[in-house]
């Protein structure tokens, strides 16, 4: 009798443990329902509706770690997953070239697709407002180096703005960067008005973040014994116009712009002459002829994180735009300054 008693309260206590289970499982999966599903394409976006959404909104990329943007391609699974989602944030300005086709897919589905790279204020936000000591100064460097740039070597195609194209590298720009948080932060109000205010807040405590790096690029700038940085690729044309630093790209906008032999002689004859020590490469683009180019003329890499992308080891490491930023301003003040 002892022994069935035994049994049945073996049983009776396993019963009750699966029943709490089931309970909490059904309440999660209710809770992430109450959740805003919010899709990315760079890694700015993630992090910026992860900030201002906070509790309220469930996030994730559609970009694997390390991957390309100027280059991805979604997967079915990946498309799949887009078409769960509320709302997919995306630059726009001809940055991800699978997002035409994305939403022909997604046209039927229940998804709102935000190009917040369209919320920039360009002619509001450029160094012509900005009240940085020097301004004037750096405006004029820099429409000097544009001018003097074909006789520098690089690519035509990587000079953004002196050739009349829109460089999508926005999020690189902090001022142009808060541009793509309220976007954002407005969007999220739309689909859950009943959290305004703290998104609000949210957001206000963002960009004061964005103003805080934009003084330390300043300071780190202007200060610099050099203004020429060399770069993989061309996706820092912002900090040309807002900071005076000129950069000399070995491949445009996008990666897969690639300089002609005589773009390139220009460009190792002028690093000579100038003596740069540095090539700045990329955490997502290992490029060849940046590595040529390194050994052509002597000098050292380092990394310049365009943010696009995390990697593994970023992720590992539980980096955020404002550390990965941290480390660039770092990045700068050395390259400029030996």
């Amino acid at each position: 009798m002892k022994k069935i008693a035994f049994i049945l309260s073996i049983f009776i206590t396993i019963s009750a443990f699966l029943s709490g289970c089931g309970k909490e499982n059904a309440s999660n999966k209710e809770k992430d329902q109450n959740l805003l599903q919010v899709y990315t394409t760079v890694y700015p976006l993630q992090f910026f509706s992860e900030q201002i959404g906070g509790q309220y909104v469930e996030v994730k990329t559609v970009y694997p770690p390390g991957a390309d943007e100027h280059t991805f391609e979604p997967s079915q699974k990946d498309m799949m997953a887009l078409a769960d989602a509320d709302v997919f944030f995306y630059i726009g300005l001809g940055l991800e070239g699978f997002v035409d086709k994305a939403g022909k897919t997604l046209k039927d589905e229940e998804v709102k697709m935000v190009p917040v790279g369209e919320a920039v204020h360009f002619d509001e936000a450029g160094h012509q407002e900005n009240d940085h000591s020097d301004d004037e100064h750096a405006e004029e460097d820099s429409h000097a180096e544009e001018d003097s740039h074909d006789d520098k070597g690089g690519n035509d195609s990587g000079d953004g703005h002196a050739h009349g194209d829109i460089d999508p590298h926005v999020w690189l720009d902090p001022i142009y960067a808060n541009d793509l948080a309220l976007a954002i932060k407005e969007q999220l109000i739309e689909q859950m008005p009943e959290h305004k205010d703290t998104f609000e807040q949210n957001y206000s405590e963002l960009a004061a973040q964005l103003e805080d790096v934009d003084k330390e690029f300043a300071n780190v700038i202007h200060s610099a014994k050099r203004k020429e940085i060399i770069v993989s690729h061309a996706a820092y044309s912002y900090w040309e116009e807002r900071y005076g630093i000129d950069q000399i790209s070995i491949s445009g906008q996008s990666t897969t712009n690639e300089p002609s032999q005589k773009e390139l002689q220009k460009l190792i004859s002028h690093a000579r002459d100038e003596k740069i020590k540095y090539v700045l490469n990329e955490q997502n683009f290992e490029s060849k002829l940046a590595k040529m180019v390194q050994e052509e003329i002597g000098a050292k890499s380092l990394t310049l994180h365009n943010l696009s992308v995390l990697t593994d080891k970023d992720i590992k490491n539980k980096e955020t735009y404002f550390t990965l930023m941290e480390r660039n301003i770092s990045t700068l003040g050395k390259a400029l300054n030996e």
